[in-house]
């Protein structure tokens, strides 16, 4: 199996943090790039973070200086710190592995922001 699977998702108050995971497959893992994509309702999909092989990353402007992604190659896993969240992070959040047009998709992992 090589779908993406996270956790972590939840329930937390503005100004709270939460930790969401990715666990892929050695190999998709060792091989493909990995990313944090979120999706309101309503709007489109959108990057908020992305590591490569190599532990270079990328995050979207809104959430730049908030948001850690990270990845521990032993436990192909990638890790997405998120701080200081916001009414508007409520989103599904995807995880992803990419290499060129190849892409593998998580399912999806709820992340609420309310008071």
């Amino acid at each position: 199996q090589v779908q993406p699977v996270e956790s972590g998702g939840g329930l937390v108050q503005p100004g709270g943090s939460l930790k969401l995971s990715c666990a892929a497959s050695r190999i998709i893992f060792s091989i493909y790039a990995m990313g944090w994509y979120r999706q309101a309702p309503g709007k489109e999909r959108e990057l908020v973070a992305a590591i490569t092989r190599g532990g270079s990353t990328n995050y979207g402007d809104s959430v730049k200086d908030r948001f850690t992604v990270s990845r521990d190659n032993a436990k192909n896993t990638v890790y997405l710190q998120m701080n200081s969240l916001k009414p508007e992070d409520t989103a599904v959040y995807y995880c992803n592995a990419a290499y060129g047009t190849y892409n593998y998709w998580g399912q999806g992992t709820q992340v609420t922001v309310s008071s």
